[in-house]
This record gives structure tokens, C-alpha cells and sequence, in this order.
């Protein structure tokens, strides 16, 4: 019986065995370049990836602060709703308080390798090609694109490492990469066509293995090798299930800063399969490996296996409170504390708030339906009865019936960052 590879972890671990035996095809890259980089990685537990031209990403958060550069971006980042990380920009979460279930695209984070291109819809064009399909290469526009038929999800789409500057604040443990806190994830309405139809108008072959889509950003540099623009193959059978190739936002075009014109949503994926600005699609009938399905989304560390982890899988389980981290509450007023909460496996059901560092804990009113995909709005009431630093505390469980823990297994890259977070306060 063929393996599933619409899972993702089955997939990255059979490609990664495969290219390890010369089995798979290093897409874009030279094998000896890939060799080099893979065991540059291995042995640093790392892969400082760095834009062509660029300062790297990563070796952000060691425990010492980080300036803020200023993102190459179109739309405006003002400070009271996010926080600048190198080409990245952080949403504040406390800006989203009262703004309903999607995040409006003014507060969406933004997640660049590089810097954000400007694209004319009118000028794109979208080129499928390679030897898993039946003929040569076919292009569609822009308006090809949205005469087929459409398709609406609400999704959201997180970063691999968000959480991760608590590894270091929280748990002691330093780790690399960007200081994201809790707000590189966003949930937004995206319309668009399913990518199963572009490429059965392509003619995709009964042979075809993988699908590589690939950005028109710019080339990114990792350890002196040029890997080209960002890409990570997906297995056919994920693409021809429920991947969309995206082109409107919360009922708008697509914004150049989240992937405009087009871009892919994966759902339920890391948030780098989920290429933004896609320019072309390989169909290949041979299996296919890029550093980004692989060597930068692994776990390295004392607590994994000699030589990095399997690959990533899903994102994980989170809580996030709708408030500053070190804010200042009034005694003796009452608040009404919100958040919201997510899982990337199943729907979150429950949620506990503590307000006094987790001696004790109360259930938390929910204001959604859960739902795989999206989060949970939640709130609590609080009345702080005394004066002084304390912590909140919020926990989910989701479907699964798994719980947040109390500590994150650490790796030195800082993915998947799980544990409650423990939010301080001040109570004047």
C-alpha cells in the first residue's frame, strides 16, 4: 500500500531519506552546495539563513536585544501595532483586542526573507511546468486565475518559530533565530481558486510525485550558497486536496506585503509552505528536496537525535492574552481580561485563566465556535485584589485533548514554542 504523503511529517521524513540516498532531486540547487549546507547545519544545529545583500535573521534571540530594522515593506507599521524584527514585523497582540475573528490586513504580521516585491496583477503571470505533467509548460494570468471557479476558507497561517523569544525569557535556554513573542500568526477570509484545478488545466500526470511552488522575492544566501527564491515542494496529493492559490484577503486583493498578487494557503502547514508572491509550479515525477523541507525546519539540541530531529510538522498548541506585556492594571477595578487561543490539530475547547501566577485557575468564556484553522476568542473578569507584580496565565485544550504544558522542549532553531506563557503584570 503507497504511503499517505498528504501528512506532512510522513512526507518531509520519506524526502529526506530519499535525498540522503540520492533518491530525491535537490531542486534548484547543487548537491554538493546541499551536502555542504547540510552538514554546516548538523554540526552548528543550525542553518543562518541571511537575504542576498542582507543582514542574517537569525542569532536574534540570545538573550541580548535585538534593534529594530525597519521592514522593506508597502504598507505602514506603526509602533502601537507592531514590533519591527529585522525584515519582519511582529503584531502586537494587545491591537487586536475588539477587532473580531480575522485579523485586519492593517495588523497582520508580516514574514519576509527578504523585502516585499511589487508585482502588477495586470503583468503576472503564473507558468506550471516540469515532467509530471502530460504536456509542456502552460501560463495563466491573472484574470485566467479568477475566471475559474472560487473558493472561500478562513485560515490561519503562523510562523514555525513564533514563540520562540521565550525559550530564552521564560525557560533560560537561548536559541536562534527571530524574537518573535506570540504575534507571527494571523487568521484572515482568503479567496481564491484550489490549486488542484490549476493543475488538472495544466494536465498533471498519474506519475507526478511532488509540486514546487516557488516566490518571486528575492534570491536568499545560506552559508555562502545562493539557494535561489524561497520554495518547499509539496506531495501531489496534498496540493490536489485543499491548498488554494490565494488572491484575495478579508475581501480584498491580496496586499503586496502578504503575498500580492497571489500567493498559496496551506492549511494546517507551517507558515513557510504557504509561498507568497508565487511565480511558477514545478510538477515533478521524480521526488524533490529544498533546504526549506528540510535542513531550516528541524530540531536540534541536546534534548533531539545527533544530527537534528524529523523535519517539523504542524505548528502547535497556544494562548495569547490580548494585553502588553508588562502592563500596568488599577487594584480594586475590575477588567474584563481577553485573548485567544489556537491549535494547528484540532479545534481548542477549553481555556483556563490564572490571574495570580498559576496557584489557581478558572475556565474562560469562549466567544467562537471552535474550529480547526482558526482561534478561540476567550475572556475572564478580574478584580485585582492587591498591589504588586503578578502573572497571568492562560491555558488551552483542544480536540485531541491535548494541553498546553508548563515547559517547551527545547531546540536551539526555538520552533514550536507550546508551554503557558506567564504574563506579567502590575497591579498599582
Amino acid at each position: 500500500m503507497p504511503l499517505d504523503l498528504s501528512d506532512e511529517s510522513q512526507y518531509d521524513r520519506t524526502r529526506l531519506r530519499q535525498w540522503a540516498r540520492g533518491r530525491a532531486r535537490s531542486a534548484g540547487v547543487d548537491r554538493r552546495d546541499m551536502l555542504k549546507l547540510f552538514a554546516a547545519g548538523a554540526a552548528a544545529g543550525s542553518l543562518g539563513v541571511a537575504a542576498a545583500g542582507t543582514a542574517s535573521a537569525a542569532a536574534h534571540t540570545t538573550g541580548a536585544p535585538v534593534p529594530a530594522v525597519a521592514p522593506r515593506t508597502v504598507k505602514s507599521l506603526p509602533p502601537e501595532l507592531f514590533t519591527l524584527r529585522g525584515t519582519n514585523a511582529e503584531t502586537n497582540f494587545a491591537a487586536l483586542r475588539g477587532t473580531g475573528p480575522l485579523t485586519p490586513i492593517d495588523r497582520f504580521f508580516v514574514r519576509n526573507h527578504t523585502a516585499t516585491p511589487r508585482i502588477d496583477a495586470a503583468g503576472w503571470r503564473l507558468k506550471v511546468w516540469g515532467d509530471g505533467l502530460t504536456g509542456g509548460p502552460v501560463e495563466f494570468s491573472y484574470e485566467r486565475l479568477r475566471a475559474l471557479r472560487a473558493v472561500e476558507r478562513t485560515l490561519f497561517i503562523e510562523c514555525a518559530g513564533n514563540g520562540r523569544s521565550f525559550y530564552a525569557t521564560q525557560q533560560g535556554q537561548p536559541v536562534n533565530g527571530t524574537a518573535w513573542t506570540l504575534g507571527a500568526i494571523g487568521v484572515a477570509h482568503w479567496r481564491g481558486a484550489r490549486l488542484s484545478d490549476v493543475l488538472r488545466l495544466a494536465g498533471v500526470s498519474r506519475d507526478a510525485v511532488d509540486v514546487l511552488p516557488r516566490g518571486l522575492d528575492d534570491e536568499v544566501v545560506a552559508n555562502g550558497v545562493n539557494l535561489g527564491r524561497v520554495r518547499r515542494p509539496l506531495p501531489v496529493a496534498k496540493a490536489l486536496d485543499d491548498v488554494l492559490l490565494a488572491y484575495e484577503m478579508n475581501g480584498q486583493p491580496l496586499p503586496p506585503d502578504h503575498g500580492g498578487p497571489v500567493r498559496l494557503v496551506v492549511p494546517n502547514w507551517v507558515g513557510i509552505s504557504s509561498i507568497k508572491w508565487v511565480g511558477d509550479i514545478e510538477v515533478s515525477d521524480e521526488p524533490l528536496y529544498s533546504p526549506w523541507n528540510t535542513d531550516m525546519y528541524r530540531l536540534f539540541g541536546p534534548e533531539h537525535p545527533v544530527g537534528g530531529s524529523a523535519p517539523l510538522t504542524r505548528q502547535t498548541l497556544k494562548s495569547a492574552f490580548e494585553l502588553e506585556l508588562g502592563a500596568t492594571v488599577p487594584v480594586h477595578r475590575p477588567l474584563l481580561l481577553t485573548g485567544r487561543s489556537w491549535s494547528a490539530a484540532a479545534p481548542v475547547t477549553h481555556i483556563e485563566v490564572s490571574t495570580d501566577g498559576g496557584g489557581r485557575w478558572r475556565r474562560a468564556r469562549l466567544h467562537d465556535a471552535p474550529r480547526r484553522g482558526g482561534w478561540v476568542r476567550w475572556s475572564v473578569p478580574w478584580t485585582p485584589r492587591a498591589k504588586g507584580a503578578t502573572s497571568l496565565l492562560a491555558r488551552a485544550t483542544d480536540a485531541t485533548g491535548r494541553t498546553q504544558p508548563e515547559r517547551a522542549v527545547h531546540n536551539t532553531e526555538g520552533y514550536l514554542f507550546d508551554a503557558v506563557v506567564r504574563h506579567p503584570v502590575t497591579v498599582v
